[in-house]
């Protein structure tokens, strides 16, 4: 299940988020594994980080992927108590008649000449092994014997069998329990989807310190913003701001990239037509890197205010700039 790019934009609002994002687009992290902890089971310890509580991860990392952020593949199973919910489990092989799990295994040997099959200590002599039916040596393994299996005894009810019944027993609360019984969880590697790379990319993660450093200037910020226009219908602005406690002094920016070193005129053409029905008191669009000379003329003409940026830095020097004539009162 994926989302929509709106509910995508909602979630990189959010700082730890944004935290997380960053890990991959910044080269720390190509892929989040799994680190098995025996007591607790599979933990994300760049994820525990950033949120700061592991309880949290799981549902956190459930949230992005079902948002179409992240994606997964599957690691490993884990095995949990059913009782205590421990992941620090041991496995019992255990005798099919008694259920003891204080069984002996053996290697079953063949002494290939004369056809004799018995467990390998009762071929044990010294440092030999020596056929307890013909008394020949065997010494050539694979031509004059060889391992036809295993064989286990019971060292409680006296019984011998070849395959043993699994059973676990958690180390904590001390109680042992079948298969059936057990919470058996998925354990997932992640990785930043293509879409999510290209938004973050395009600048989604530059949102976060554009709002910080308007609402510094005593901004009311919302993002995305929505605003209606003349013709009644609502329009979506990757920011909108205003200051506070003043009713009409409205200033939406958008941001635009391209895959290519410069950013076509079509997100200038496409803010026009948004801007033309809002009619804000002031449009600014952030062209990541650089815009085209058709987009930066098309610019000019719709009065609309390009900064070009090529990080964050970049992007709130200009805004500086571009607050300073601003009316803020």
């Amino acid at each position: 299940m994926k989302a929509s790019k709106d509910q995508r934009l909602k979630l990189y609002k959010n700082h730890n988020v944004q935290l997380f994002i960053t890990k991959f687009v910044s080269g720390e992290l190509s892929k989040l594994d799994p680190v098995y902890d025996p007591k607790y089971g599979y933990r994300y310890p760049v994820a525990d980080e950033i949120l700061g509580d592991p309880l949290r991860t799981n549902k956190f990392l459930e949230s992005l992927f079902e948002a179409g952020i992240v994606k997964r593949e599957l690691y490993d199973k884990i095995l949990y108590c059913p009782y205590c919910n421990s992941a620090n489990i041991s496995i019992h092989y255990c005798c099919p008649h008694c259920r003891s799990f204080n069984i002996k295994k053996s290697a079953l040997i063949e002494h290939i000449p004369c056809g004799y099959i018995e467990i390998e200590e009762r071929f044990q002599k010294g440092d030999k092994l020596v056929c307890p039916r013909c008394h020949k040596e065997l010494n050539r393994p694979g031509v004059n014997y060889h391992k036809a299996g295993v064989w286990c005894a019971c060292n409680e009810c006296g019984r011998s069998f070849d395959i043993p019944v699994p059973a676990h027993f958690c180390r904590d609360c001390r109680k042992s329990f079948i298969f059936e019984e057990s919470i058996y969880k998925e354990a997932y590697s992640y990785s930043l989807t293509s879409e999510a790379m290209k938004e973050a990319t395009v600048g989604w993660i530059m949102i976060a310190p554009i709002m910080e450093f308007l609402q510094s200037r005593n901004f009311k910020v919302e993002s995305p913003g929505f605003l209606e226009g003349k013709s009644g219908a609502n329009h979506m602005f990757d920011i909108t701001a205003s200051p506070k406690g003043v009713k009409r002094n409205i200033m939406v920016i958008d941001l635009a990239t391209s895959t290519d070193d410069v950013v076509s005129e079509q997100p200038v053409i496409a803010m026009f037509a948004k801007i033309y029905d809002v009619s804000p008191d002031r449009a600014c669009l952030v062209a990541i890197p650089r815009m085209g000379e058709n987009g930066k003329k098309l610019a000019s003409l719709y009065k609309i205010e390009l900064i070009e940026a090529k990080d964050q830095k970049d992007v709130i020097k200009a805004l500086e700039t571009c607050l300073k004539n601003f009316i803020t009162s």
